[in-house]
């Protein structure tokens, strides 16, 4: 089995250089997060109103066969880097497994390289912590929220609501009035409007609409009537809100004169949450069939690319940075091996006569390291393989209804043959233990650790959950170390462990914080643990804030 089925740039025709311009394109990156293929009423929605978004599509182009990860931290790093996420240390979305290695190229690095300006608004989702921030990745401005949304323990004390929530801009924490999807397209706005004069790059990942479903009422009244459920209504009034937002950023984009040579690209990062219309797929978010990794893709650029557009030929997040580079003009600032096509071929007036078949792989589920074939699929343009059994002739039949494999023997082992190849590569490429939290440095003082990273067999949000930080302790000395935690009904003891050394301070009834004032931390990698003992349990904390002093 040859190498490009699965890395298939090398060898693949280019769009035609771009012409003389005064500056490149502006890019504008939507991604919408928990939003289906079927969420939108370009697709088919009998209930769901979306003419702003579905106008991107129609007056651009859209890609019928897009794929992505069934969650949401895997797609991100296949869209930021061109890799798919298994290179990249990103194998889950929480307890450590969502910190991307920080070697890692991005493409905001790539944009800030080429004299673009770089902004990102809302989820980020592939290191809340120095050196793997938007911040250390790239992005000149960045508003956003820690961890994988709002209302989970990577929020800051306090935090928790979409409505007035606790951000970080540029890794400080501020509140911002008002509802967060809107607080994202305004901050994006003003950043494009401040930057009008040379290109940027704006990337907006909305939380929008993942859980908790939290809307105004009058997004939801829309829906009475129609025979939804609650979940279904919220989920759905979430998105007309988003629609309305992507208006106002068309209109801005008018208003700025930027219109005409600006990318606007909108996806979302898998199939839905729950089930609900989807356009007839098998599946919902986290699985790998149709429905939890088949989504909307539009792109839009009026002085490229033809309205009407339509690409039926299947393509993957991983194909979305080397499109960017070559319709941008751009260069890498370091040699990078993607495993995306350029993309712009299919968009030309005149596409290719003949486009390669390829491999797209999925997969994606719980877990420190991937396992083969465990909730794995490899989809070719007609043929889909699950689990190393389930096969599907997606032509024939795109609801995944009729298992073909028995009657397709050669086909199965030949496709098995394909992941397994690109399962050993993409496994052999760093592995996946996770990056190592950088603490002391004058980047980030101090580093507040949460649930979202920490490691360990009894480690999760559970309220008698356990874990510890994998850290490394970048400068020698005096560490102030403030323990967060539930408020206990006894006395008890509080207790720190880090690069062997080893603390403890006595815990008082109804005390939520324990402060360990003067901590000498050797300088290397170290395992940080702070627990409570209390009423006879031990129990971890909500957050352990570092701060070095010496």
């Amino acid at each position: 089995m040859q190498r490009r089925q699965f890395l298939p740039l090398a060898g693949l025709p280019l769009a035609a250089a771009l012409p003389a311009a005064t500056r490149r394109p502006n890019v504008i990156l939507i991604i919408t997060d928990d939003q289906g293929f079927g969420d939108l009423s370009l697709h088919g929605n009998p209930h769901l109103s979306t003419p702003n978004l579905d106008s991107i599509g129609r007056d651009g182009a859209r890609f019928t066969q897009f794929h992505v990860c069934p969650v949401c931290s895997p797609t991100r790093a296949c869209l930021n880097t061109g890799r798919y996420n298994y290179r990249t240390r990103v194998v889950d979305t929480y307890l450590g497994r969502s910190m991307m290695d920080p070697a890692e190229t991005t493409a905001a690095e790539v944009f800030r390289s080429n004299g673009y300006r770089t902004g990102i608004f809302g989820k980020w989702h592939l290191g809340d912590h120095h050196p793997m921030r938007a911040i250390d990745k790239g992005f000149d401005e960045a508003v956003i929220h820690d961890g994988g949304g709002i209302a989970q323990p990577s929020d800051p004390p306090g935090g928790g609501s979409y409505y007035d929530p606790l951000l970080l801009h540029r890794g400080e924490v501020k509140k911002y009035p008002g509802y967060c999807t809107d607080i994202f397209f305004n901050e994006a706005m003003r950043f494009m409007e401040a930057n009008r004069e040379r290109p940027f790059f704006t990337y907006i990942a909305t939380n929008a609409p993942h859980d908790p479903l939290q809307i105004d009422e009058s997004y939801v009244r829309e829906f009475d009537g129609k025979g939804l459920d609650q979940n279904t209504a919220k989920t759905y009034g979430m998105i007309r809100n988003l629609d309305d937002n992507a208006g106002r950023l068309m209109q801005h984009l008018r208003k700025l004169g930027l219109e005409q040579d600006t990318i606007l690209i909108y996806m979302t990062d898998n199939g839905p949450q729950r089930a609900r219309y989807n356009a007839g797929m098998r599946g919902i978010k986290g699985t790998v069939y149709e429905g939890g990794t088949r989504v909307p893709f539009f792109l839009r650029w009026p002085a490229r690319v033809k309205p009407g557009t339509q690409v039926d030929r299947i393509a993957a997040h991983v194909d979305v940075l080397p499109t960017l580079i070559n319709a941008c003009g751009l260069k890498l600032p370091k040699p990078v091996r993607h495993d995306g096509l350029n993309l712009m071929p299919l968009l030309n007036a005149t596409p290719p006569a003949t486009w390669p078949d390829r491999a797209i792989f999925s997969q994606w589920h719980r877990g420190d390291a991937p396992e083969p074939f465990r909730n794995a699929s490899v989809r070719t343009q007609r043929y889909k393989l699950i689990e190393g059994r389930e096969l599907y002739d997606m032509d024939a039949d795109p609801a995944e209804s009729k298992d073909i494999a028995a009657q397709n023997p050669e086909i199965v082992s030949r496709l098995r043959r394909t992941y397994e190849e690109w399962f050993k590569d993409v496994s052999s490429t760093r592995g996946y233990d996770p990056p190592k939290i950088h603490l002391g440095t004058r980047h980030e003082n101090p580093v507040r650790l949460t649930r979202q990273d920490w490691r360990g067999k009894q480690a999760g949000w559970a309220a008698d959950s356990v874990g510890h930080w994998e850290v490394d302790v970048r400068a020698k000395g005096r560490y102030e170390i403030r323990l967060i935690a539930q408020k206990p009904n006894a006395e008890g003891e509080a207790r720190l462990t880090a690069g062997g050394v080893s603390e403890s301070r006595p815990l008082r009834p109804g005390s939520a914080e324990v402060v360990f004032e003067s901590v000498e931390l050797p300088a290397g990698p170290a395992r940080l643990e702070a627990t409570l003992s209390s009423g006879g349990k031990t129990l971890g904390v909500l957050y352990a804030e570092i701060r070095r002093i010496g």
